[in-house]
């Protein structure tokens, strides 16, 4: 290293900066890397999978869950990609200075520790809005944290000083590392409550649900591995609780994407419900429990001017959300021809008719010619109509020819009858009308419909009444339902028919649906009428009720269409016996249907969306990246970072997003040739990304010393002071907006504690492992001098107690309630005192590094 004996002020001023501005380089270099490395760890630790579960009325649900427990996920792989730089740093100083031991890795570490359980809880505490409050929801599992991250500085301590002074040994340095999987299993035991439900019986549980796997049931594999109690009841099992809480979790996360479906339909009744997706789809991912991994890559990317995740994520998919996909037409070269409508319905005595035929594509210069003929179903020809046969003629320009045909009417009761016109060989033309001989293949052809169903409505019959389906299934997103009453067998005079609504599982009076009775009229001639329900769309996820429409004894109004109104009474006091059977006959009836079973279900569109939801409120999807393509334009892409005003509304970037972009882009750039997460599952981008951590932080360590020994500072105060702020400040405002955002405080302030853990375990008990090793296979001892690092690791853990108690009577006090936010006064008392521990910590810490108090 340099180290001159006579140097300018000027010149140690200008070191100074360029070393103070390369310091600060690095640290956004670490932080777009760190940004890459925990969107990887967030990709990996969302890998779901499917698990089927049988409810307790037997119905099969597939839940996706996690395969990563989120205790064990925060602790391992979310805690490395919060605390690498740090860690890495204590191992590459030990590697470069020949396993010797340094002071900057280690103060670091305990510099870092004493950063974010100081001044990260102090702005977390302070952040949150007056009167509103944070609680940390895994409690237990905040206690085996904070309780191990005292435990891991008491034991450093011990190191040091107690056991061998001054030395490290091999066994010391192991089981410091081998106290990381103790407190990830510890912690995990803790969030399971495993010895716990030891001593639980079923009677005190909820209803067990089962989960079925390769088609055995929980209750077939209990007795693999479960004992009785000692009154021969059996214990509860921890996968029957894992399954009750699948269950729970499922039905929690459809109740709530209902509720904001709901609410959001009530705030935007206009919004179709795509549109309604895209916003429940924002609404649900912001208002999700989110990782610390998620908050550290929403923080960088908003310091950097990326913008902010969630809302550019919506932006991006606002298409593909409603997308429309639009089929180029290709080229038309082949006509076709067929019938429009397929079908016809006409009463006995209409006389002449028509129906169409239509002509479809192709070169319209050409002329068409087409055969069509009658056949008999159940209506005969000659008895009920008159035969056709002929040739349609599609003249140049044509696209619509006309059958007529006649129907012979009667004065026989009839049922009703039908007949066929069919379509056949078809023949194409030139302009002129002379036939066209192609030799390569037909240029038009007969399509479907082919063939055309003509019915024939008796009308010397009042008619028979009745619905068209004996059951029908209605959406409740319906709204107003209609069901089909059919008149049959006759179609002369006006005729009304009473109606009305029978409850049954389903409630009127505007909870189901609104009760109705009445009358349905058909006019002379009319074959059928809706009846209209109207539904009550309460957009439920699953719903199953009935209620039924019964239809009541049918009365003639008009005899025919010029009649005037009749008279029953009157018309069978005139006549004689014969004459009254005959009328009689004629007179309107009910049919086999006249009660119709209608089935409320749930709206499988609304159904569908909330399924859809539920799969796509996972953030891996939001954070991860799928080309290299896409790394670029975002590494290019400047955005708003401000994430409050109207959702609708595009904010433009602001000069500070600029200059954060600018300062960044060269990282942003470096760091896009990174794999994407979505190559091998996220481990190509993790694996990358780590290595470029290690390659900066190396670089950080020879640029820290320098700016030390260049402004008269010892590696372990440069390292607890500029180092460990500039390795924490993303932690900062991941923190920050995790307290905000959150309605738990384990993201905030949960996680850190862990991390100090963590900090200890794998980055000291790494770096000595491999130094004690070293120095063990060479006959020699690996002496660590206790001095500032012993001071300090004994300061910050009596400063540690002093918070988390504080922390913990917080919780208590009914006053507050809480860790963080509370009345205003005790916020701002609470973040004072933090704050000042820390800068106290940083005091004394100095003053023992330069001998102005005496340490160890």
């Amino acid at each position: 290293m340099w180290n001159p004996t006579d140097v300018a002020l000027s010149d140690k001023v200008g070191r100074a900066i360029v070393y103070f501005l390369g310091l600060i380089f690095m640290f956004l270099g670490v932080s777009i890397i760190a940004d890459r490395f925990m969107s990887a760890i967030e990709v990996i630790t969302s890998k779901e999978k499917e698990v089927q579960v049988i409810r307790p009325n037997g119905d099969e649900v597939i839940v996706s869950v996690r395969i990563w427990n989120e205790t064990v996920s925060n602790l391992t792989l979310m805690a490395l990609g919060s605390s690498a730089p740090e860690i890495l740093l204590s191992v590459i100083e030990i590697c470069g200075k020949k396993f010797k031991a340094g002071d900057l890795g280690p103060s670091t570490i305990v510099g870092s520790a004493a950063f974010n359980l100081f001044v990260i809880i102090a702005i977390c505490v302070y952040v949150i809005p007056d009167g509103e409050i944070r609680k940390i929801k895994h409690l237990r599992v905040f206690f085996v944290t904070a309780t191990f991250s005292i435990l891991a500085y008491i034991w450093l301590y011990m190191i040091l000083e107690t056991i061998s002074k001054n030395v490290v040994d091999v066994w010391e340095a192991l089981l410091t590392l081998m106290l990381f999987p103790v407190t990830v299993v510890w912690a995990y035991v803790a969030d399971k409550r495993i010895f716990f439900y030891r001593f639980l019986r079923k009677k005190y549980t909820a209803e067990k649900v089962v989960r079925r796997e390769s088609h055995m049931e929980m209750g077939e594999a209990d007795t693999n591995h479960m004992k009785k109690n000692h009154d021969g009841s059996e214990p509860i099992g921890i996968e029957g609780q894992e399954n009750d809480a699948l269950e729970k979790d499922l039905e929690e996360k459809r109740k709530n994407f209902v509720k904001l479906l709901q609410e959001l339909k009530h705030k935007h009744p206009e919004a179709d419900l795509q549109t309604l997706e895209q916003m429940a789809n924002y609404e649900a991912l912001n208002q999700k429990q989110k990782s610390r991994a998620f908050y550290r890559i929403q923080a960088t990317r908003k310091m950097c001017g990326a913008g902010n995740i969630l809302k550019k994520t919506l932006d991006n998919k606002r298409a593909s959300i409603a997308e429309v996909k639009i089929e180029m037409a290709q080229e038309d070269t082949i006509t076709r021809v067929f019938f429009d409508p397929a079908s016809y319905t006409v009463m006995e005595n209409v006389g002449s008719f028509s129906i169409s035929v239509v002509r479809q594509g192709g070169d319209m210069n050409n002329t068409i010619y087409v055969d069509y003929k009658t056949s008999d179903g159940t209506a005969n020809a000659g008895s009920d109509y008159h035969y056709a046969e002929g040739t349609l003629v599609f003249k140049p320009g044509e696209v619509q020819k006309d059958i007529y045909l006649t129907i012979i009417d009667d004065d026989v009761f009839e049922e009703d009858e039908h007949f066929f016109c069919n379509l056949d060989n078809i023949r194409v033309g030139t302009s002129e009308g002379m036939f066209d001989s192609n030799p390569y293949g037909p240029s038009a052809e007969l399509v479907e419909p082919t063939k055309c169903q003509i019915t024939i409505l008796d009308d010397d019959h009042a008619g028979i009444f009745h619905f068209e389906d004996k059951e029908v299934n209605v959406s409740e997103a319906t709204g107003v339902a209609q069901f089909k009453v059919v008149r049959s067998s006759g179609a002369r005079g006006v005729v009304r028919v009473p109606f009305k609504t029978i409850e049954g599982t389903a409630k009127g009076n505007g909870k189901d649906f609104d009760h109705t009775q009445g009358e349905v009229e058909f006019q002379n001639d009319e074959v059928w009428k809706y009846i209209e329900i109207n539904i009550i769309d309460d957009e439920e996820y699953e719903k199953n009720v009935d209620f039924a429409i019964e239809l009541g004894t049918p009365s003639l109004v008009k005899r025919g269409a010029d009649d005037h109104e009749y008279d029953m009474q009157n018309a069978i006091m005139n006549m004689t016996d014969d004459d009254q059977r005959i009328a009689d006959l004629g007179l309107p009836q009910l049919g086999e249907n006249t009660r119709i079973q209608v089935r409320i279900m749930e709206s499988q569109e609304f159904k569908n969306t909330v399924d859809k939801l539920i799969k796509k409120a996972n953030l891996s999807l939001v954070v991860g990246t799928s080309s290299w393509r896409e790394q670029f334009t975002e590494a290019l892409a400047v955005s708003a970072g401000d994430e409050e005003g109207d959702d609708s509304e595009e904010k433009l970037p602001s000069c500070l997003d600029y200059v954060m972009h600018f300062l960044t882009i060269f990282w942003k750039i470096l760091f896009a040739f990174v794999p994407p997460t979505d190559i091998w599952g996220g481990w190509a981008c993790f694996c990358v990304s780590i290595c470029m951590i290690g390659i900066l932080t190396g670089v950080i360590g020879d640029l820290a010393s320098s700016f030390g020994c260049t402004i008269q500072l010892k590696d372990s105060v440069t390292a607890i002071s500029f180092v460990a702020l500039g390795t924490s400040v993303p932690d900062t405002f991941a923190s920050k907006v995790a307290a905000v955002g959150d309605k738990y405080a384990d993201a905030s302030i949960g996680n850190v504690t862990g991390s100090n853990a963590v900090n200890v375990f794998l980055g000291i008990g790494i770096a000595w492992s491999l130094a004690a090793i070293y120095h063990a296979i060479n006959s020699q001892k690996f002496t660590v001098e206790t001095g500032s690092l012993g001071f300090s690791v004994t300061l910050f853990t009596l400063f540690a107690l002093v918070v988390i108690s504080v922390l913990m009577v917080r919780r208590k006090v009914s006053s507050i309630g809480g860790e963080l936010g509370g009345p205003k006064n005790f916020k701002m008392l609470t973040t004072i005192t933090f704050v000042m521990i820390w800068m106290l910590y940083i005091m004394l810490c100095s003053f023992e590094a330069y001998g102005y108090i005496e340490g160890f």
